[in-house]
């Protein structure tokens, strides 16, 4: 009987829909683990297609690549130690969700994911069948209680595990992130720790994919529940645990633990992978700004050098005769502190030219908000023709009050190819920018110390589309308006109850019908980082067309 185990969990950065190079990384994660001498490695759920693989599970040629690259990588465990992956799996008619054991030079064994996800983010029922409650695999004389990410979120799962003889728990998972969700794992683990008595494995990918983030934190815990390995989030880690048996029961030797961020710093390294991967696994050369003095694009534009490195970030201040000074003087001192690339193309001969194309048919009327908007549309049309002639991506800068509320030009200032701030409000916006002044965080290319002037984050914010202008006009106080959109937006109540919170019914009314009159724009918007509960895209999917009013008298 074997009495000691070496585990190795692999923290890896897989590519959907790259199975060569996701093959690539799982063979260079098993030979470092070999090196330190692992007789197991455990992989995120789905390492082999990617997670979410979404429709490519519909297409035959993808999983016969799936199916042959897990052949070739179950070949390759002849000698050494034996993996568990997960990939999409091909049972007859039905594709399921699978880990597989690779040892021996062969596929040991397969389990499916029972549980399946169909909230929030996740329609894996749509792509997916449910497997029976899987037994354990027996790996050299060793029973492994396999469940597949939303299986532990159950008792039945780790019920039947331990049942049928299971003696550590192994859970692959491809779990994003939103903010406190790594408590909400971790005491899901503990329950079922402290339900069946077995020590529990949990692996978990730490990567960008389109507005999903996914932040690692893997962890191991013992019989006990006491934490004995935790990984650390927002990088990726081969991690070597050393496991005895003592009286039938496995421990886990313990060793440091990583260190949590706290939320500010959750809330920026999630932008910075998002970028980062988005940008890189799109194989975009860099990425272009409007740099307008302003605190969202001072932030949008921190986070791009940091994830980037500032040479592939190249900002833009196009100024109108609205422009301020001040403005020119923020956005150069911005610049400068993150060692970027700043170039200036004024805007003002695009306006001239818009009123001269437009005059006869705006003959008779007003200037307003059309007007702001052209100004909008041009800086927009700028920064396009730039990603077009050099090939970096627009990084659009609106944070998530403005999406929320409409406050932003269609084809304008949401132009672009991802909105880095599209789920950060702009309450929060003003304490990362004070957080990252303070701090450079781990993993950033960027410059230490401030990364823009302390005025940029003081000074009252404005589009400066006219003289004198300032968000305020249009919109209620930051702290207010934020306050009433969490309430409608992921507390998902009522008018009357968010108004019940202390908020004025008249505005709770007036910021309601500002959310589902921007509906239409906000699917017209770039894909952002998730980083709340609901975030705008797959968690928030209002009809257009609705005809529902929440706003009426009561």
């Amino acid at each position: 009987m074997t009495n000691s185990l070496t585990i190795a969990l692999a923290q890896i950065d897989p590519t959907v829909g790259d199975v060569d190079g996701n093959v690539a990384l799982i063979e260079a994660a098993r030979a470092e683990a070999a090196a330190r001498g692992a007789d197991l490695v455990v992989f995120p759920e789905l390492v082999v297609s990617g997670y979410p693989p979404e429709d490519l599970v519909f297409r035959a040629s993808f999983l016969d690549a799936v199916k042959t690259a897990v052949e070739k990588l179950a070949a390759r465990t002849a000698k050494g130690p034996g993996v568990l992956i997960g990939a999409p799996w091909r049972e007859g008619a039905l594709v399921h969700n699978a880990a597989l054991l690779l040892d021996g030079g062969k596929i040991a064994s397969v389990r499916f994911k029972h549980h399946l996800p169909n909230y929030g983010v996740f329609d894996e029922q749509r792509v997916f069948a449910s497997g029976p409650a899987p037994g354990p695999m027996i790996f050299r004389g060793i029973r492994l209680g396999v469940m597949i990410c939303e299986d532990m979120w159950y008792e039945d799962i780790a019920e039947t595990l331990v049942e049928s003889g299971s003696e550590i728990l192994i859970v692959p998972n491809g779990s994003p992130f939103e903010l406190d969700k790594a408590d909400v794992r971790l005491s899901h683990g503990v329950a079922r720790v402290t339900e069946t008595g077995l020590p529990l494995i949990y692996v978990n990918q730490v990567c960008g994919q389109d507005d999903l983030v996914f932040d690692g934190g893997s962890f191991v815990l013992n019989a006990d529940r006491a934490i004995a390995a935790q990984l650390p989030w927002w990088t990726s880690q081969i991690a070597v645990t050393s496991w005895t048996r003592t009286n039938d029961a496995w421990t886990c030797a313990v060793q440091p633990l990583a260190p949590l961020p706290d939320r500010l710093e959750n809330v920026y390294q999630a932008m910075m992978l998002g970028l980062r991967d988005y940008v890189r696994k799109n194989k975009f050369p860099g990425v272009v700004l409007g740099l307008s003095g302003g605190i969202d694009s001072a932030l949008a534009a921190a986070v791009a050098a940091d994830a980037l490195g500032p040479e592939k970030v190249h900002c833009v201040m196009m100024p109108s005769p609205y422009t301020s000074q001040e403005s020119l003087d923020d956005a150069a001192g911005v610049a400068k502190l993150l060692g970027v690339r700043l170039d200036t193309i004024s805007i003002e001969p695009a306006m001239e030219a818009y009123r001269g194309m437009l005059a006869t048919l705006f003959a008779g009327t007003n200037a307003d908000i059309t007007e702001e908007n052209l100004q909008s549309r041009a800086r927009g049309m700028a920064l396009m023709a730039l990603s077009n002639k050099f090939g970096s991506m627009v990084l659009s800068t609106g944070n998530k009050s403005e999406m929320s509320t409409g406050y932003a030009t269609l084809y304008g200032d949401m132009c672009g190819g991802y909105a880095v701030l599209k789920d950060v409000y702009k309450t929060t916006v003003f304490a990362v920018c004070r957080w990252r002044n303070a701090h450079k965080p781990a993993g950033a290319l960027g410059p230490a110390g401030a990364v823009m002037p302390e005025r940029v984050i003081a000074k009252p914010p404005t589009a400066e589309l006219k003289h004198n202008q300032t968000d305020q006009d249009t919109l209620p106080p930051y702290d207010v308006l934020d306050g009433i959109l969490k309430g409608l937006i992921e507390g998902q109540l009522g008018i009357a109850a968010v108004a019940a919170k202390g908020y004025d019914e008249a505005l709770v009314r007036r910021v309601y019908r500002m959310l589902k009159t921007a509906e239409y724009k906000r699917r017209q918007a770039p894909p952002g980082v998730k980083i709340s509960h609901i975030a705008f895209g797959r968690d928030y999917r209002y009809p257009i067309t609705n005809g529902f009013n929440d706003a009426a008298p009561l």
